[in-house]
């Protein structure tokens, strides 16, 4: 509700926006009229860190025979990994699964004629790399493409420690918060107060940016080199502050 020391035309354009007058509580038990605006802010930064994931696929006609040349395959890929200078604590194993292939015998009609049949096997091994220097990417990429990694390749960029870049969002949601209070309050002929209450309305920061790059495996081994840009990633901010509002002097 509006306090009753606003004008008509005031009210009117409060309940039209979204920030809102309401009335508060001062120390002293007197009751004061405030503002309440929501603010966004946002801050960007180059990331440091790309995550990707390797995955070696061999099929055989056996699960033993497919899991040795897959394992074959991918600790090659660790060992070229460390060659380049990624960390032990960087390299991990992420995924590794057996199935079987199997053959079907159907008849005019598409009704099997006997039970399905195992033919085969096929076993994928996968070997996530976090590398901490965003200029060896394509290096990574093109060295394990080399070694018969045949599956993955996708890359999210990310920042180790986004803690600075979310206060610098915050920084900004309630730099543009005020500045909007203060283009309300100076139209309705008011005066902006201290702030009354401010809250922290952010859900979650932005995600990691990932790349898409589903094609990488298609790319020939003796190409020089994959591509890679990182940009930059953005982190989200909003705040919930309440300004007191007092007739602007006269």
């Amino acid at each position: 509700m509006l306090s009753r020391h606003l004008s008509l035309p005031l009210a009117a354009l409060m309940l039209a926006s979204v920030p809102m007058a309401a009335m508060a509580q001062a120390p002293g038990g007197e009751e004061r009229s405030t503002l309440t605006i929501v603010g966004a802010g946002q801050a960007t930064a180059a990331p440091d860190i790309a995550l990707t994931t390797l995955t070696v696929l061999r099929s055989a006609a056996t699960a033993q025979e497919a899991t040795q040349e897959s394992s074959a395959a991918v600790t090659a890929v660790t060992q070229a990994m460390r060659d380049l200078g990624i960390e032990g604590r960087d390299l991990q194993t992420s995924g590794f699964s057996i199935s079987p292939q199997y053959q079907y015998d159907n008849n005019q009609n598409g009704q099997p004629t006997r039970p399905p049949e195992i033919v085969g096997y096929e076993v994928r091994n996968s070997l996530t790399v976090r590398v901490r220097d965003i200029a060896k990417v394509g290096a990574v990429l093109d060295k394990a493409i080399s070694l018969g990694v045949n599956q993955g390749g996708d890359i999210t960029f990310t920042i180790e420690n986004p803690a600075p870049l979310a206060d610098a969002a915050r920084r900004d949601a309630i730099a543009k918060a005020r500045a909007s209070a203060q283009v309300m309050a100076d139209a309705a002929d008011l005066e902006l107060g201290d702030i009354v209450s401010l809250v922290d309305e952010t859900n979650t920061v932005a995600p990691p940016r990932p790349m898409m790059a589903g094609a990488m495996m298609r790319v020939a081994a003796e190409d020089a080199s994959v591509p890679v840009e990182a940009g930059e990633n953005t982190v989200s901010a909003q705040v919930r502050v309440t300004f007191e509002i007092v007739p602007a002097a006269q």
